[in-house]
This record gives C-alpha cells, sequence and structure tokens, in this order.
C-alpha cells in the first residue's frame, strides 16, 4: 500500500492526464480522441509548451514569473506582419528582426531584475502594459494578414508520408516507434547509472510505471497524426525546445544553477556563482522563447492582430505549476511541464467539445491550478512523529 501510494505521488499528474482524457472521450461519445481533435490540441496549443519551458526556467529561480510574455508576443507579431505583409519583406529578415527585437526586449527585462533589484512581477507587469499597447499602436487596431506562404510552412502544415501509403502516414507512426524506444531505453540507462554509484533510485515499478504511461501517450498521438495528416511541423518545433531544454536542466552545469538559486539564492552566491548572470539569462531565455512561441501564432492565424497572446502568460504559468514545477522554486521538470501543458490543452478542448461557456471554462482552470499548489504543500510537508 505504501509503495503504491508513492507511486501515485511520483506520477499524480500523469495518471490524472489519462483519467481527464478517458473522462471526456466518455462524455463527448469520443470525439474527444479523434485525429482531427488531437491535431488541434498540439497545434492550437503550441505556443503554451513553448512559453512554459521559459517560465519554467524563471520559477525555478524562487517562483518568480513573467507576465509580459503575451504582450510581447502582440508586439512581436505586430512588427513581423508589418514587415512581411505591409513593406514586402522578405521571411527571413522579418524574422531576424522580430529575434533581435524580442532579445532585446529580453535583455531590458533581464537588467531591470538581475541588475537593478526589481521585483520580477513588477517589471513584467510594466512590460505587460507597455508591449501590449505598442503592439496595438503598430497595428492601428486592426489585423493584418494574411501571413506570406513561406512563412506558414515553416511552423503549420504537416510532414508528409515518404512511403506515400495512401490514408495511412507510416513515417508517423515508425518515428513514434522510434520515441517509444527511445525513452525507454534513456529511462532504463538512467536508473542503472544511478543505481551503478550507488545513489537512491526509485522503484522498478514506478519506472515501468512510467514507462508504459508515457509510451501509451506518445502511441495513442502517433497513431492519430498517422490517420490524419502526419506529424505537425508545430509539434517538431515543441519537441525541439522541450529536448533542449531537457538536457539543459538535467545535464548541465547552468541548469544545475537555476535549481541551486531556487533552493537558495544567498546560499548560491556564497558558493561563487555569479546569480545576477543567471537571473538575466532566465529573462533572456523567456524573450528567445516569446519569439519562437509568435512564430508559431502568426502562422497558425496567419494574420497579426491586436489580441493575439492574451492570456498566454497565464496559460504557461498554469502548465508549469501543474505539471510539478514549485510556485517556490527549485524544483520541477521539462517533462513534468509536458504533462502539465498536455492537461491544460486536454481541458480546453474537452470542455470546448461539451459546449461550455469560456467564463466556467476559467472557473475549472482556477481550481485545477489551485489544486495542484495545494497538492504540492501538502506533498511536501514534512511528517511529524507522534
Amino acid at each position: 500500500m505504501k509503495k503504491a501510494l508513492e507511486i501515485f505521488k511520483k506520477h499524480t499528474m500523469l495518471i490524472v492526464l489519462v483519467l481527464v482524457v478517458l473522462f471526456f472521450t466518455i462524455t463527448t461519445g469520443g470525439s474527444m480522441v479523434s485525429s482531427a481533435n488531437f491535431n488541434s490540441l498540439i497545434t492550437q496549443n503550441a505556443y503554451v509548451y513553448v512559453l512554459a519551458t521559459g517560465m519554467m526556467m524563471c520559477m525555478l529561480t524562487g517562483g518568480n514569473i513573467d507576465l509580459s510574455v503575451g504582450s510581447v508576443v502582440c508586439f512581436l507579431g505586430a512588427i513581423g506582419g508589418t514587415l512581411m505583409v505591409n513593406k514586402g519583406w522578405s521571411t527571413g529578415s522579418a524574422m531576424a528582426i522580430m529575434l533581435v527585437v524580442g532579445l532585446l526586449s529580453g535583455c531590458l527585462q533581464g537588467f531591470l531584475i538581475a541588475y537593478l533589484n526589481i521585483p520580477p512581477w513588477i517589471s513584467t507587469l510594466a512590460g505587460y502594459l507597455a508591449f501590449r499597447g505598442w503592439g496595438t499602436a503598430i497595428l492601428d487596431g486592426l489585423t493584418i494578414s494574411p501571413m506570406p506562404d513561406d512563412f506558414v510552412k515553416i511552423f503549420s502544415g504537416n510532414v508528409p508520408d515518404i512511403f506515400g501509403v495512401p490514408g495511412f502516414n507510416l513515417t508517423c507512426l515508425i518515428v513514434g516507434i522510434i520515441c517509444c524506444v527511445v525513452f525507454a531505453l534513456l529511462q532504463l540507462k538512467a536508473r542503472a547509472t544511478k543505481e551503478s554509484k550507488g545513489y537512491e533510485v526509485e522503484a522498478k515499478k514506478s519506472t515501468l510505471i512510467r514507462i508504459i504511461l508515457v509510451c501509451a501517450v506518445i502511441m495513442i498521438f502517433t497513431i492519430q497524426f498517422a490517420v490524419r495528416n502526419g506529424i505537425p511541423y508545430a509539434l517538431i518545433w515543441i519537441a525541439v525546445v522541450v529536448l533542449i531544454y531537457e538536457f539543459i536542466t538535467s545535464k548541465t552545469t547552468i541548469g544545475r544553477y537555476f535549481y541551486t538559486i531556487g533552493g537558495n539564492v544567498e546560499a548560491t552566491r556564497l558558493s561563487g556563482i555569479d546569480t545576477k548572470k543567471i537571473f538575466f539569462l532566465a529573462y533572456l531565455n523567456m524573450a528567445f522563447l516569446t519569439v519562437i512561441a509568435t512564430w508559431l501564432t502568426l502562422a497558425r492565424l496567419t494574420a497579426a492582430n491586436p489580441t493575439a497572446g492574451t492570456n498566454y502568460e497565464m496559460d504557461a504559468i498554469s502548465a508549469c505549476v501543474v505539471g510539478g514545477v514549485s510556485a517556490y522554486g527549485g524544483s520541477g521538470s521539462v517533462l513534468g511541464m509536458v504533462v502539465g501543458a498536455t492537461l491544460i490543452g486536454v481541458i480546453n478542448l474537452g470542455m470546448s467539445l461539451m459546449g461550455i461557456d469560456a467564463n466556467w471554462q476559467k472557473v475549472v482552470k482556477g481550481v485545477v491550478l489551485l489544486a495542484a499548489v495545494v497538492f504540492e504543500i501538502m506533498n511536501n510537508k514534512p511528517k511529524t512523529k507522534a
């Protein structure tokens, strides 16, 4: 019984994700798991995965957040739309300008927070107001469309089947199977490495359950994509971002610095680590990922409009918290964040299919967010001896 509880605690959100999918599958008469809706789940929520990755890096430094990301998406989208559509600039040139402007905004936010010691929520709240206003002013309150086809193709659409099988994308299926095998091998290798070095390792059952659950989710998505149009390009962007940051946070020194700062910033500083530099990098990195999220959003909407990016920061924060990233900093993982982002996306899609009013959808998401924080607090509460 005790081992079962430990396994449940370690994989709570993954188990909840599976249960939520089953619930919406039943209540929507199976339409929840249709190939079209699986495709929509990824393409419509691609920005959440990307922004949540950057938000996680900020939160690791002590529960800090960036409230400006949604407004920056609007601002950069306005610049990109104006250059590509109104000015006739090439896609590459416009994307380069968006990247430079986005990084400059990150440098500004990072400097204010790291070197002028302005609280992150104040600095980014100012950005939330300023960049939204600036973006709306550039657009003059109007929508600019359509985006050039060569730009849209980079971030939208699906990977074609190299085997040419009619009605089924065999390439997609092969990629999904390879992903499952690689994930399983990496998990088993990581466990064996820790065990050989004498480190404490989780129960073998827990590792196997995680492998089975993750591989099941991968194959469900794979089959649904295969019977539709194949792997969405948006999913490739998500995968690249997730894999890179999973490596950074788990295998690099700079990644470990983010965790140590969240654990105890003063002890980290006294140990010789430049904490100001880490804070600066966190917000510069957030800006870089915001640029990618902007490209994905522009391609999906094929337009730049003043409402683009609305509530994006809330979605990113929710995905992190629900995915197990501590609201106090110092703990969390990229893979956990992915589960959280998927859970938020599933809830959004499921409630929309059920025809639930948008206002009640916000209530449900608020309750889910609060429940995740309460669970974290209760789970980390020190046990008292009788």
